[in-house]
């Protein structure tokens, strides 16, 4: 294993204990943000991420959640796989998904806007992460949710939830903070528009109920061939004008 020395402290962050809870994730995150430049695109889907669960975990649905531990354990179980995709990547490691690349290799490219690297992380880690986590988590719990579960409920109220946040985090990012200079804001719709991310979540629901019936050869070219989609969905992100 070989770490950049310029890449030490965020491997420290990312492969420190696993974290089991909301507040956990959060302190990692925050890690995150206050170590990395705002010349590291990483940055951007980090503070996008930290931003989006801050929201979910602090405006419930009216009524609440229908089955909060397993809503808890998702969201703590997928950000692990986000800490763990960081590690992997900086320590060289085989096993790290390919989704990943277009972001974590293209961290310092100029020219392009820090909406584009928010989203390019938001596609590696709900097109390729989210269906494993969504496995896990099941496991972990001992239930097999279907479409009229508790559990796909509160799924679908995150959409919700996501689809209110998800425009006014984005505007936050193109906008930046007083003294910086504003980036394209018109970005976003186009974006949007292009990378749907509550149909990424349905997807990730489906194609997670795919996999439970796939075993051996056919479970590794399913995730293969959904690793390599996420990847080029992701450069065409960065490409996107």
């Amino acid at each position: 294993m070989t770490v950049a020395p310029a890449d030490e402290a965020l491997y420290e962050i990312v492969s420190s204990s696993a974290p089991v809870t909301i507040d956990d994730v959060l302190h990692t995150m925050q890690s995150i943000d206050q170590l990395l430049p705002g010349t590291d695109g990483l940055k951007w889907f980090n503070r996008l991420y930290m931003m989006v669960t801050q929201q979910v975990d602090e405006q419930p649905p009216a009524g609440g959640w229908r089955d909060p531990v397993w809503l808890t354990r998702l969201d703590v179980v997928f950000a692990s796989l986000y800490f763990r995709a960081i590690a992997g990547f900086l320590s060289d490691s085989a096993s790290t998904p390919s989704a990943w690349d277009a972001l974590l290799e293209g961290r310092y490219r100029t020219g392009i806007d820090r909406i584009q690297f928010a989203m390019a992380g938001m596609n590696a880690h709900i097109n390729h992460d989210l269906a494993l986590a969504l496995l896990e988590t099941d496991a972990l719990l001992n239930v097999v949710p279907d479409l009229n579960s508790p559990q796909h409920a509160d799924y679908e109220a995150v959409n919700g939830l996501l689809k209110a946040v998800m425009p006014v985090a984005l505007q936050v990012l193109a906008t930046g903070i007083l003294g910086e200079l504003a980036q394209d804001t018109g970005k976003i719709g186009r974006i949007l528009a292009f990378w749907d991310i509550c149909r990424a979540r349905e997807l990730a629901w489906a194609f997670a109920d795919h996999l439970r019936g796939l075993d051996g050869v056919a479970r590794a070219v399913a995730l293969e061939s959904q690793d390599q989609i996420t990847g080029a969905l992701g450069r065409a992100i960065l490409l996107s004008a």
